[in-house]
């Protein structure tokens, strides 16, 4: 078992940090929300004053954060982490954030002698609270074996996509295929229902041909045809639109960086910001079915 520095207890973090202290780690964390970090000492962290504070003495840096300028904020300059973890730490960053932020904050860690990995997840609060996360990671293979049993912990599938930054590039392309889909399944949902389909029913005839995908199995946006899913929560709860907003204008960026050509993602992009312009930031990214909607 490790000593491990968990820094940004979101709705991600939270959860994640928590599966680190069930799995037998002991797990210092830090927020600058002192109800997270209370919530998560209730159950066995320990929470610590400072992200320095949390640091100190650990084997393992995890941090959760917005941005790529936070990540780096953190991390980097004569103040940052680099500057003052032991010389044999491992760092691995779970935020989604740009692939140039990673490889600079991982080309920062190799200068210091130090392993990082820039690992992003995807599976949502669910599988963040159940440990079923997959972890999509980018670094060596030294740095990768290292962080493995920690991912483990937290997750049922950890990939390595390759050097640093390729975590990134490999969640963004994920988001954004998950985005169009989303799209495609809320359209074609109502579609049938605005010709008198039943979407219930609707949606088991398309989960098992060839229009099946993860959204119907999984996350149906439709309210009523999922007990369980955001849909039927009043969309509250699950993966908010300003994060699937976040994660396509990081693909867009990327996309123009190497002159790729995304239609399908430059368009959910443009319904998705639609969507978040008209107060939907905070709901989950499903309740863009309400778009497809006659009002």
């Amino acid at each position: 078992m490790a000593t491990v520095a968990f820094i940004g207890l979101g709705n991600m973090g939270g959860p994640m940090a928590l599966n680190l202290v069930k799995a037998g780690h002991t797990v210092k964390v830090f927020d600058l929300s002192q109800d997270a970090m209370h919530a998560v000492a209730e159950q066995g962290a320990i929470p610590c004053p400072s992200a320095c504070g949390a640091a100190a003495g650990s084997e393992v840096v995890i941090t959760m954060l917005p941005a790529g300028k936070h990540v780096k904020g953190l991390l980097l300059g004569e103040d940052g982490l680099l500057e003052t973890v032991a010389s044999d730490t491992l760092i691995i960053d779970s935020s989604t954030i740009d692939a140039g932020s990673a490889r600079e904050v991982a080309s920062a860690a190799k200068a210091k002698g130090l392993d990082f990995v820039d690992a992003p997840v995807s599976g949502g609060t669910a599988g963040a609270q159940a440990g079923t996360l997959t972890f999509i990671c980018g670094g060596s293979d030294t740095a990768f074996e290292r962080a493995k049993p920690i991912l483990d912990a937290m997750g049922a599938n950890i990939f390595h996509a390759g050097e640093a930054g390729a975590g990134q590039v490999a969640k963004i392309c994920n988001n954004m295929l998950l985005s169009v889909l989303m799209a495609g399944t809320c359209e074609a949902l109502q579609l049938g229902m605005d010709n008198g389909l039943d979407p219930k029913v609707l949606s088991e005839i398309m989960k098992v041909s060839s229009g099946g995908n993860w959204t119907l199995d999984k996350y149906n946006p439709c309210p009523g045809v999922m007990e369980t899913v955001p849909a039927s929560n009043g969309y509250q709860g699950g993966f908010m639109v300003d994060l699937m907003c976040k994660d396509l204008g990081l693909a867009m960026e990327t996309a123009t960086q190497s002159a790729s050509s995304t239609p399908m993602g430059a368009l959910a992009t443009s319904l998705y910001r639609l969507h978040q312009g008209q107060g939907n930031g905070s709901r989950d990214f499903s309740s863009l079915f309400e778009q497809f909607t006659k009002k």
